[in-house]
């Protein structure tokens, strides 16, 4: 998501936590609405624009639900990947390399970004244009732009959702996106959009909704401007000398050849390649693996603030180019699940009775207490998560039935 680390955003929103009578902050609202206007307007948003973007907006209070559930943040780091580096996910990649070919050269070649890396990061923000995200961007920018210590920074992020409107790039009613006002095929946040998203079809507006390649070519100029360097690579998974205690972490950069003196070589053996500074990134401890990242980490980076979610992409568009899995594994016995075995938990719960929606891979609160609840009735500790232990206990349950 291009525009915001996602981290900083739960300050915004405590706020709303307060207990007020409905009329209390209805009233707050609607004073805000009227500030907004002018401010509005005093950067070129026109009264029609915003009174019908507004029209009938309400406080969005659910906006806390999902704050309080960002992954790439909470989530060990073996099972965020495990849900978006999917055998799954691999094949849709491919095929939408194969399917985007043209477009992707093309855009390759006016931005300098590969077409992996492109697909990848498409992959991962809403699985190839399948999960957008639904809530209305102008209710949820409205929302925290009137509540919560950062009302500021959303207030740019509304009036450059509402220029959007006005300008014709998306209709209104295909608006919507994420809680925190990310929208369209790659996630942008609205002011990331006015920075980076071009028309790449030719047809006078720059939609990240509804056109593949204007989203695709937009993400490319946001990672082309963010410092990608062609022809670089993003890092690459290196093998540790035994008890390794030296430097890690993105700003302890320095040359391959003091990371070499310091006995790291790549994950196959070999001398460490590559130019410039790089960084030593040890997503969990030493005991798991490690990965050396250039410069072209960090443009992922920029498009969220989140060592895991840029591991993610990277991994991913490796993946697309043919690599296999990495070398080390994940220090933990119960490994993550993939998309499939997170189905399959659900579809088990269910067959014990248990309500946990739809089994559709996502694991939500219900499916999380039906884990809890089976967990406590197999004598397995009680914590709710997905994991490789629940998902054999479960079928090992499902057998002995």
């Amino acid at each position: 998501m291009p525009g915001m680390k996602r981290n900083a955003i739960a300050a915004a929103l405590l706020p709303l936590l307060l207990p007020g009578a409905p009329g209390v902050l209805a009233a707050d609202f609607n004073a805000c609405v009227k500030a907004l206007r002018g401010e509005a307007a005093a950067q070129g948003i026109t009264r029609r624009t915003f009174d019908e973007a507004m029209a009938g907006v309400e406080p969005d209070r659910s906006v806390l639900d999902a704050m309080d559930n960002q992954p790439e943040f909470t989530a060990p780091v073996w099972d965020y990947l495990a849900g978006l580096v999917d055998e799954q996910r691999i094949a849709d990649g491919r095929a939408r390399l194969a399917e985007w070919a043209s477009v992707l050269a093309d855009v390759e070649r006016k931005f300098g970004v590969d077409g992996p890396t492109i697909t990848a990061v498409w992959g991962v923000e809403t699985d190839f244009g399948r999960s957008m995200g639904g809530r209305p961007l102008v209710r949820s920018l409205a929302t925290v732009s009137c509540f919560g210590g950062r009302q500021r920074l959303f207030r740019g992020e509304l009036i450059a959702a509402l220029r959007i409107l006005q300008d014709g790039d998306v209709a209104a009613g295909d608006l919507t996106g994420s809680w925190a006002g990310a929208f369209g095929q790659t996630q942008f946040m609205p002011t990331a959009f006015q920075k980076s998203a071009v028309d790449f079809d030719g047809d006078g507006r720059r939609d990240i909704v509804g056109s593949v390649p204007d989203a695709l070519a937009s993400t490319a100029n946001f990672l082309m401007r963010a410092g990608w360097t062609d022809g670089q690579p993003w890092g690459y998974e290196v093998r540790l000398p035994a008890n390794y205690s030296g430097p890690s972490g993105r700003r302890a950069r320095q040359a391959l050849a003091a990371w070499s003196r310091l006995g790291i070589r790549q994950a196959d053996g070999t001398a460490l390649a590559g130019s410039g500074l790089a960084a030593l990134l040890l997503p969990a401890g030493a005991d798991g693996p490690a990965f050396l990242v250039f410069g072209n980490f960090n443009a992922l980076i920029s498009y969220n603030a989140s060592v895991s979610y840029a591991l993610a992409i990277a991994h991913l568009a490796d993946r697309l180019r043919g690599a296999g899995p990495f070398r080390t594994p994940w220090p933990t016995d119960d490994p993550g699940l993939s998309r499939a075995e997170r189905r399959e938990v659900q579809e088990l719960l269910i067959a014990r009775g248990f309500d946990v929606g739809e089994a559709d891979g996502i694991i939500g609160a219900r499916t999380r207490a039906a884990i809890k609840a089976f967990q406590a009735s197999a004598g397995l500790p009680e914590d709710g998560r997905a994991g490789g232990k629940v998902l054999a206990a479960l079928r090992a349950s499902a057998r002995n039935r």
